[in-house]
C-alpha cells in the first residue's frame, strides 16, 4: 500500500488541508493519506499551538467521512522537536509493507535543504509537491512528483485572527471543526 503522509501542526486542519489531501488520494497512485499531527514543528514557536489532543481531534473530526484519509498521533511517542526522517524510518520499521511518500507544499522546497537527512528523505520516500503561492522552487529529482492540485490560499494564521476578531470562518473548516473550537472557545 501506498501511503502519503501529510505533515502539519493542523492549528487547526482547514479546508486547504482536505482539498489538497483529496487531490493526493484522488489524482495520484496513493492509496490512502496520512495525517501526521506533529506535536512541536522545529520551525514554529510551540507557545502558538492549541494542545496536541485537541489538534489530533479536529484532524479526526474533519477526515471522518473519508475512507481513504487516517490521522496519526506516531509523533506524540519520539522526541521533541520531531523531525520527518525520524517519523519515515519509524512508521516504515513499523508498517513494512506499507511505501510512505512525504505530501509537501511547493514553498516547503525553498528550504528544504534545511530539513535534517533531507537527501535521504528525497532517496529513500520521495516528495509529492502540490502548488503553493508564490516563488516555489523546483527541486529536480526522480522521486519529486509534482501534482497538479488547487492553490488554496488559506492559512491557519489567518482562520486564528479570523476567531479572535469575531469574525465567521464559516467555509474554512469542516463544520464539526468550527463547532469544536467554537464550543471550547479556542484562539479567543
Amino acid at each position: 500500500m501506498k501511503i502519503g503522509l501529510f505533515f502539519g501542526s493542523f492549528n487547526p486542519i482547514h479546508i486547504g488541508h482536505l482539498i489538497i489531501a483529496n487531490v493526493m488520494v484522488d489524482q495520484t497512485d496513493l492509496d490512502e493519506v496520512w495525517f501526521v499531527v506533529s506535536p512541536q514543528n522545529p520551525f514554529k514557536n510551540p507557545r502558538s499551538l492549541l494542545h496536541e489532543q485537541d489538534r489530533l481531534r479536529m484532524v479526526e473530526l474533519a477526515i471522518a467521512d473519508h475512507f481513504s484519509f487516517k490521522a496519526t498521533d506516531v509523533e506524540f511517542h519520539m522526541p521533541r522537536p520531531s523531525y520527518t526522517i525520524d517519523t519515515l524510518t519509524y512508521l516504515s520499521d513499523k508498517h513494512p509493507g506499507h511505501e510512505f511518500k512525504l505530501i509537501i507544499g511547493g514553498d516547503n522546497l525553498n528550504h528544504f535543504h534545511k530539513w535534517k537527512n533531507s537527501e535521504q528523505i528525497l532517496e529513500q520516500y520521495g516528495l509529492y509537491v502540490y502548488p503553493r503561492p508564490g516563488k516555489n522552487k523546483v527541486l529536480e529529482h526522480s522521486n519529486v512528483r509534482y501534482v497538479d492540485a488547487p492553490m488554496i490560499d488559506v492559512s491557519a494564521t489567518f482562520i486564528r485572527k479570523s476567531i479572535k476578531s469575531g469574525f465567521s470562518v464559516k467555509y474554512l473548516l469542516h463544520p464539526k471543526v468550527e463547532e469544536y473550537i467554537l464550543d471550547r472557545k479556542f484562539f479567543l
